[in-house]
C-alpha cells in the first residue's frame, strides 16, 4: 500500500523536519532518484541545517537498495552540485538544503545527468510515485564515497573572468551564516579584493536570521556594514548561496532586475547575437539593454526548471530573474550565486565606473515598485478579479505567468506563489517614479479591496 508523501512541492522537495521529511521519506526518495534515473552512480550534497546528516545518510541508503555508488561532497551550495554532477560524470545530483526556509525545514534539489533539472512535469512526479510505492530499510549503513571537488570547482568559477583585470577593492560580503562563507574564504586567495566578511561562518542555526537578503527587512547589515567599512560594494546570499544580492557603495540596495540588463551587455560583448532569457514580472529594462547590445530577448515562465528549459532550447548565453537567480549558458544552463558577483567586480575594474554610476541611469529610466507579497484567501480567484477590474482600460494583458498588464506608460505583472498563499505584485514605469508609486498603490488598494 502505497504512502503519501507531503513535501514534494514544483520543482523540489521541501517539508518540516519531521512531520513531513524525516529519515524515513528520505530513504524512499532515495530509492525514487536511483530508480528514476536508472543511476550507477549519484553525488549528493548538503547544507548547514542540523537535520542535514539524518536526511544525508537515509537518502543514501535508498539510493543504495538500488546498487547505486554514491558520492558526496560534503557541506556545500547548491550550484557546487550542478558542477560535481557533470564534473563526476555521475546520473543524478542531490543537494540537501531548504535555502531560505525555517531551520526547521528541509528540503532536496535533485538533478540529473548534466544538471539537468527535474520538475513535477518532467520526473519530479515520476520520483514521488516510486517513493510513495516503496518500503524504508533504515537499519542497514549508509555507503558513500567522500570526493573533494572544491577546488576544481573554485576553477570553474575562475574561468568566467579574468583575474588579471581585476582591480584591488574593498568589498562586504555576508554569507548569512549559510554555506557561502568557504566559498569566499578560497576566492579571496585567488582575487585582488579586501574583504570584509560577516556572519561568515556556517551555523545551521542561524544566529543572525534566516539568510533571506530578498527580504528588505534582512537588509540593514550589510547596507550598514558597506557604509561603516567605506566598501566598494557588498554583496549578500542565501542559504545555499543559488541566489546573489548587491548593495552599493552607499548601501543601497540594488534590485536584481537591474543586474540582468548589465550582466547581459557584459556578456553579449563576449558573444553578440546571443539569446538572452528573462522572467516576464519586470522586462521592459532587460529587452532594451538587450536589444541595444545586439542580443535576443527571450521570454520565460518564472522558475529555474523553466528558465533552464528555454535557455537549453535557444542554447542563451545567460538567463536572469529578478528574484537573483542567475543562469549561464557555460555552467551548464544552471543557476549561479558566485559568477555574477564576479562578472561585476571584472566590469567595475575594467569599466572604471562604481556600481552606482553603472545603474543609476537604468534606474532612472524603468523606475520599480520592487516585489511586493501580499496574502489572498483565494489567489486564484483573486487574480481573475483584478484582470476583469482592468480589462475595461484595454491593456495589453498576458498570461504567461499569472497576469502582466501593459498600459504603454506603465505596466504591473501579478502572480501567486507556488507554495503560499500569496499573490506577487511587480510594478514599473518608463521614466516616471511618481507615476510608478501612485499605481504601486492603486493596485494594492485594489488586491485589499478584492482579496
Amino acid at each position: 500500500m502505497s504512502k503519501e508523501i507531503s513535501c514534494f512541492k514544483a520543482y523540489d522537495v521541501r517539508g518540516r523536519i519531521s512531520s513531513e521529511l524525516n529519515e524515513d521519506v528520505a530513504y524512499r526518495i532515495g530509492v525514487g532518484i536511483a530508480s528514476y534515473f536508472s543511476a550507477g552512480s549519484v553525488v549528493v550534497g548538503f547544507d548547514v541545517r542540523p537535520s542535514s546528516m539524518d536526511i544525508l545518510n537515509a537518502l543514501t541508503k535508498g539510493i543504495n537498495s538500488h546498487g547505486a555508488r554514491v558520492y558526496s561532497i560534503g557541506l556545500c551550495g547548491t550550484e557546487e552540485i550542478y558542477f560535481a554532477t557533470n564534473h563526476l560524470k555521475t546520473d543524478a545530483g542531490v543537494m540537501i538544503t531548504a535555502s531560505h526556509n525555517p531551520a526547521d525545514y528541509n528540503g532536496l534539489k535533485i538533478v540529473g545527468r548534466g544538471a539537468k533539472p527535474v520538475s513535477m512535469d518532467s520526473g519530479l512526479d515520476e520520483i514521488k510515485d516510486i517513493a510513495e510505492g516503496s518500503e524504508s530499510n533504515l537499519e542497514i549503513d549508509p555507503m558513500m564515497e567522500q570526493v573533494d571537488i572544491k577546488a576544481e570547482y573554485i576553477e570553474k568559477l575562475l574561468e568566467f573572468i579574468d583575474p588579471n583585470k581585476i582591480k584591488p577593492m574593498h568589498i562586504v560580503t555576508n554569507a548569512g551564516n549559510g554555506c557561502a562563507g568557504p566559498i569566499l574564504d578560497l576566492l579571496e586567495e585567488k582575487l585582488p579584493l579586501r574583504f570584509t566578511k560577516i556572519q561568515n561562518e556556517p551555523d545551521g542555526t542561524f544566529p543572525n536570521g534566516i539568510p533571506n537578503p530578498l527580504l528588505p527587512e534582512n537588509r540593514d547589515i550589510t547596507s550598514k556594514a558597506v557604509v561603516d567599512n567605506n566598501a566598494d560594494l557588498g554583496i549578500a546570499w542565501d542559504g545555499d548561496f543559488d541566489r546573489c544580492f548587491f548593495f552599493d557603495s552607499n548601501g543601497d540596495f540594488i534590485e536584481n532586475y537591474y543586474l540582468i540588463g548589465l550582466l547581459s551587455e557584459q556578456l553579449l560583448k563576449l558573444s553578440p547575437g546571443d539569446s538572452i532569457v528573462h522572467d516576464p514580472r519586470l522586462v521592459w529594462n532587460t529587452i532594451e539593454e538587450v536589444n541595444r547590445f545586439g542580443g535576443v530577448p527571450t521570454i520565460s515562465k518564472s522558475g529555474h526548471s523553466f528558465i533552464k528549459e528555454v535557455m537549453r532550447a535557444n542554447s542563451s548565453i545567460y538567463g536572469g530573474e529578478m528574484s537573483g537567480h542567475h543562469y549561464f549558458r557555460d555552467f551548464y544552463f544552471s543557476d549561479s550565486g558566485m559568477i555574477p558577483w564576479m562578472l561585476l567586480i571584472e566590469n567595475v575594474s575594467t569599466s572604471g565606473s562604481s556600481l552606482t554610476d553603472l545603474v543609476k541611469d537604468r534606474i532612472k529610466t524603468y523606475p520599480i515598485s520592487g516585489e511586493i507579497n501580499r496574502t489572498a484567501n483565494d489567489p486564484e480567484e483573486l487574480l481573475e478579479k483584478v484582470k476583469s477590474h482592468y480589462e475595461i482600460q484595454n491593456p495589453r494583458i498576458e498570461s504567461l505567468d499569472g497576469y502582466s498588464f501593459d498600459f504603454d506608460a506603465w505596466r504591473f505583472n501579478l502572480r501567486m506563489s507556488n507554495t503560499e498563499p500569496l499573490v506577487r505584485l511587480n510594478v514599473e514605469s518608463k521614466g516616471d517614479a511618481a507615476l510608478m508609486q501612485s499605481k504601486t498603490e492603486e493596485v494594492l488598494s485594489l488586491i485589499e479591496e478584492l482579496g
